[in-house]
Parts: structure tokens; sequence; C-alpha cells
């Protein structure tokens, strides 16, 4: 994943933390793109494209725990900041 959410501390790795809705719009679906899912708006499908995609629910695509975590925290602060939705 190329933008992060861990936050700096003794022996972590420092990742800068998305700035804007857009930034955290593009971290979560991110996530999904890697993981084979096949966007359905202009916008999803313009950022990432459907090559290689197998899962036309989120629901069905196959998220580590780990992933459900960093969707659900990109989540909170997206309701956090009014972004979008």
């Amino acid at each position: 994943m190329c933008l992060g959410w861990l936050l700096v501390g003794l022996g972590a790795p420092a990742r800068a933390q998305p700035q804007s809705c857009e930034d955290l719009w593009f971290a979560r679906n991110e996530i999904y793109k890697a993981q084979g899912y096949c966007f359905r708006t202009r916008r999803g499908i313009a950022a990432f494209g459907n090559a290689g995609c197998v899962y036309d629910e989120v629901g069905d695509v196959p998220l580590s725990a780990a992933q459900r975590r960093e969707i659900a925290a990109i989540q909170r602060e997206e309701r956090a900041r009014g972004c979008p939705r």
C-alpha cells in the first residue's frame, strides 16, 4: 500500500498520513484493487482500471484481518472529515 496509517513510534516505520479526502479514498480503494475488486464507478475505473479484476461485490473480496482494520480506520477518518461518499 503506498499510503499508510502507521503512527510514528520507536522502531516503527514512518509513513505519510493521507492529507485529503482524495488521499483517503485512494488508500482505501487501493486495498480493494490489490485483492481483485472490479470497480463500478467512473472514478474507480479511471483510477484503478478493471484489468484482472475478479470480484464484483465488495463483500466477496478476500481481505485479511489487517486489511479490514486498515479499511475501517480509513472509513472512520473519512467520516470524521466529512468526505463525500
